[in-house]
């Protein structure tokens, strides 16, 4: 198989717009002529890269094989691109993030370390105080880029792919629940379950486990912090449902211990939104390739 720059612009493209016609604008060719494209790779190919009946169209499992390595490869090249047209004008630039998942900051922070050594004359900003009206923020402009779990259709936003993760059940090592391969909505009914102060819409928690399931927990306990979270957990002051990564951090505590939520398991994944005009930007372009291998 043969495969070209063009053709993962290509597959990216489609993915993004969800259909061919916003596609060919987008790759500035005709319809026709992305048709001819698509049915030449898959013919190099063998398997079909598109689930044709779907509406939107999307991926097959070897179309989604191939859009992970454009992720991979195309913002690397643009970067590189960018860099050879004039580098002097590629280097500057303003990126205020914001966050509508606060358990985020255990990833991105080192991403945006290395982000600030790469790009010292990009101006960086965490705009903390915009994490509830993050997408909005986005749209008029006081935030560039938004770490979110929950894409809308918003105009001239586009939504990136990061990752997929669990939303992990954490409790004390001594609670009735520990050593279980995974929790059922029922389980929460009788505990105080400790959350971020987030619209509950927003929280995996109530939208993909205990709404679905009509359950709710006996009470509600918010806290800003992740750490101080996981400090009432191990006191025995409540249960919690954090991203796999926060329990990744803490499997050597003995003090708690997790399991999924489900059998099979939630699994939810992250995006990083941003205007569609900065998106071929090569330091946004990094960020994500940095977000994305801080995971």
């Amino acid at each position: 198989m043969h495969l070209e720059l063009r053709h993962l612009r290509t597959i990216r493209a489609i993915h993004d717009k969800g259909g061919l016609g916003r596609a060919a604008e987008v790759l500035n060719i005709t319809q026709s002529a992305l048709s001819h494209q698509i049915r030449a790779l898959e013919a190099q190919a063998g398997v079909p890269l598109f689930l044709r009946q779907s509406r939107p169209l999307r991926l097959s499992p070897a179309g989604m094989r191939l859009l992970r390595l454009a992720q991979a490869v195309l913002p690397q090249v643009e970067t590189v691109e960018a860099e050879f047209r004039g580098p002097a004008a590629t280097r500057g630039g303003r990126m205020h993030i914001a966050i509508e998942c606060h358990a985020c900051f255990n990833w991105l922070l080192p991403a945006l370390d290395a982000f600030r050594r790469a790009w010292p004359q990009v101006d960086i900003d965490i705009r903390a105080g915009l994490a509830f009206t993050a997408l909005p923020a986005l749209v008029r402009g006081d935030a560039d880029l938004v770490v979110s779990s929950d894409p809308e259709d918003l105009p001239g936003v586009v939504f990136e792919e990061l990752f997929d993760y669990r939303p992990m059940l954490v409790v004390p090592a001594g609670h009735a629940l520990a050593g279980r391969d995974h929790a059922e909505p029922a389980d929460l009914a009788p505990e105080t379950l400790i959350t971020y102060p987030m619209d509950r819409a927003r929280l995996d928690v109530f939208s993909h486990f205990l709404d679905p399931a009509g359950v709710s927990p006996a009470a509600i306990r918010e806290i800003e912090l992740t750490d101080v979270a996981i400090l009432l957990i191990a006191s025995g002051r409540g249960v919690a449902v954090l991203p796999d990564w926060v329990v990744e951090r803490e499997a050597a505590n003995p003090a708690v211990t997790a399991m999924p939520l489900g059998d099979p398991p939630v699994t939810r994944r992250l995006y990083a939104a941003m205007r569609e005009q900065d998106r071929a930007r090569p330091f946004m372009a990094d960020m994500l390739r940095l977000a994305r291998a801080a995971r």
